[in-house]
């Protein structure tokens, strides 16, 4: 059986940042993944024109 490419990620991130991750954590871990991964999904398939301008920055 195929290893789930999240989980393998997961334990290399965790490797590269230094980071340990409880066993009984990992379920959490993943779900967060997930969930931010479909919504950076829905965001990248938003479509803008070509000619759409960056919002100003206001600073109090």
């Amino acid at each position: 059986m195929a290893a789930d490419p999240l989980d393998e990620y997961i334990e290399a991130a965790s490797k590269v940042l230094g980071l340990s991750i409880e066993e009984a954590w990992k379920p959490a871990v993943k779900a967060n993944l997930e969930m931010s991964l479909r919504v950076a999904r829905l965001v990248d398939e938003f479509a803008l024109p070509d000619e759409i301008e960056p919002a100003s920055v206001f600073a109090a």
